[in-house]
């Protein structure tokens, strides 16, 4: 029977990454079995879902470039100025930055300044950004871009991403030409694979640095559960207690898409969420411990009564033995008493008689 409890629980753990998703979410009483499997299996699974998460991103990023190079394209034709880059440097012909504010932007407020040297200067631009939620500042080196789903900001250095595809130099009528042609999908394969690369690093170092910080708090938690817990073992559950806030984050990013939607205290939650799933399952673990501690209790309590039952039977079977065999020898020595009366009397009844 033990046996194929033992089969049932490995062919559930095995059902692969999907249902470890599902079982993170629903079944917090899997935690542990899912945390026994070790670090290595943890760590997999926590890449894989950082991994669905930058994917996200990448793609949310993608519609967004595709967004803002339909309406640049507009904008470039009729309103913006000459410009052009060569060798890593953009140069806009503009003495003064140029500003697009939020409802005419679909990445938000944005600032092109490509004469600025000063760092003072760069960041009141993106102090500014920031206020907005969303933003774009564009300098002679790089774009700074900032987006409300995500903490800070994210730079993209033009020859990193242009050297790629072999872009050294272009003018404002070049970009027209290649937004309106076939050869842009490079441009998307370029950022997809930047940001990827970009966002998976800092989301998985994010997410550990979480998994770290909830594992101190569960450790804290199994003291005062009074269960004793490999640290370990805490830091397992607290990669899969991070499944849900996680999600919510993919979520957070998907209606940033669509709609300035801005949650001011959504860290907090993110963490938050992820505690709730972690506490929770330690007390239920320690539930099922005193379940199993109290299920042990009564089979040692049964056990003793069955020892007892069978102490006394076997008390109750050695007298009545006891008994048996004093009924025997008292048989026995009663026979012997009637047979010498017998010899007795048959010795006295054959005496001769007197003349």
């Amino acid at each position: 029977m033990s046996e194929e409890k033992e089969k049932k629980k490995e062919d559930t753990l095995k059902k692969g990454f999907f249902q470890k998703i599902a079982n993170s979410i629903t079944k917090i009483e899997k935690y542990p079995d899912m945390a026994a499997e070790g670090l290595g299996k943890a760590f997999t699974y926590i890449v894989k879902i950082v991994a669905i998460l930058a994917i996200v991103l990448c793609l949310g990023t993608l519609f967004q470039t595709y967004q803002m190079l339909q309406e640049g394209i507009q904008y470039l034709q009729n309103e913006f100025p000459e410009f052009s880059y060569k060798d890593g440097i953009l140069d806009v012909s503009s003495d003064e930055r140029l500003t697009i504010s939020e409802d005419d932007s679909y990445v938000g407020r944005t600032i092109i300044d490509t004469k600025v040297e000063e760092e003072q200067t760069i960041n009141q631009y993106i102090n500014e950004i920031e206020k907005s939620g969303n933003g774009m500042i564009i300098l002679k080196d790089k774009i700074i871009l900032k987006n409300g789903a995500v903490a800070g900001t994210i730079n993209y250095y033009y020859k990193e991403l242009l050297d790629k595809i072999e872009i050294t130099e272009f003018t404002k009528q070049n970009v027209i030409q290649y937004a309106n042609s076939w050869q842009v999908i490079s441009l998307y394969v370029s950022v997809f694979i930047t940001i990827f690369i970009y966002s998976f690093m800092m989301y998985l170092l994010t997410t550990l640095s979480n998994a770290i910080f909830l594992s101190i708090f569960g450790y804290l938690t199994t003291w005062i559960a009074r269960i004793k817990m490999r640290f370990l073992a805490v830091f397992n559950m607290s990669i899969y207690a991070l499944t849900l806030s996680i999600f919510l984050n993919i979520l957070y990013i998907v209606v940033n898409l669509f709609i300035d939607f801005h949650m001011e205290y959504f860290q907090v939650m993110y963490v938050a969420v992820a505690a709730i799933y972690l506490v929770a399952a330690i007390f239920l673990l320690k539930t099922e411990f005193v379940k199993q501690q109290m299920e042990l209790m009564k089979i040692v309590e049964v056990q003793e009564m069955v020892k007892k039952e069978m102490e006394e039977k076997e008390q109750q079977e050695k007298q009545e033995q006891e008994k048996k065999d004093r009924q025997e020898k008292d048989k026995e020595e009663q026979n012997k008493t009637n047979e010498k009366e017998e010899k007795k009397e048959g010795v006295d009844g054959g005496e001769p008689q007197g003349v």
